[in-house]
């Protein structure tokens, strides 16, 4: 099977983000850039993702249009592709529907950096996406220019896309950016909420390259 590597890694965090509730049902979607091709991998079109294999992926081009797969590729597949055309550094992209999340994302109110992983991970306030119906090319383009050079953004009144070098950075960057959402509406609860400074955010973003061991 070619890119096997790639499936697995598209299958296992689809499963991971079904059983840490950051989508309901079939919604969400998950995709993996193919090395060397202008193509990609993606989950297909509403498929349960606890009976999903690897063998269910589906190839296509940056057009949409199907290399390799027996289904339906998921209806979010323009967004993907218009990510990886403009972004050569992405390599993985998860698309959740947290609910943390979502309601920054129907209040159209950018999820402030108040965390240091939040800084460390993601890097910026994570801004809103102008509405469009999912599928569209409006959709695509939305994302791709507010998304900019970040790792994160919001679909107005539908969920959150969040990109990596990897599969794990990119769903890091998910389950962190939920839970900055989470935290976000707690403290609002007893007060005001404090954001980082832009000085502070850049020094432990930059630093955050560094952490963890590296290979000798």
């Amino acid at each position: 099977m070619k890119y096997r590597q790639q499936r697995e890694d598209i299958l296992r965090a689809a499963q991971t983000m079904a059983r840490a509730q950051m989508v309901v049902g079939t919604w969400g979607n998950v995709s993996a850039r193919v090395p060397d091709q202008p193509y990609l991998l993606i989950t297909p079109s509403g498929m349960k993702y606890e009976t999903m294999s690897v063998d269910d992926m589906v190839m296509v081009d940056w057009s949409g249009t199907v290399i390799e797969g027996k289904w339906k590729p998921s209806v979010e597949t323009p967004t993907h592709a218009s990510i990886y055309e403009h972004r050569p550094d992405v390599q993985a992209i998860v698309h959740v529907h947290s609910p943390h999340l979502t309601a920054f994302a129907v209040a159209r109110i950018p999820v402030p950096v108040i965390l240091e992983e939040t800084a460390q991970v993601i890097g910026h306030e994570i801004q809103t996406a102008p509405y469009a119906i999912c599928g569209t090319g409006k959709l695509a383009n939305s994302v791709v220019q507010t998304l900019g050079a970040g790792a994160a953004v919001l679909l107005a009144n539908h969920g959150m896309v969040g990109v990596g070098k990897n599969m794990d950075d990119a769903m890091r960057v998910c389950i962190i950016a939920e839970e900055t959402a989470r935290i976000t509406l707690l403290a609002k609860s007893l007060g005001q909420v404090h954001s980082l400074s832009p000085d502070e955010v850049e020094k432990l973003h930059r630093g955050f390259a560094r952490y963890g061991q590296k290979k000798e």
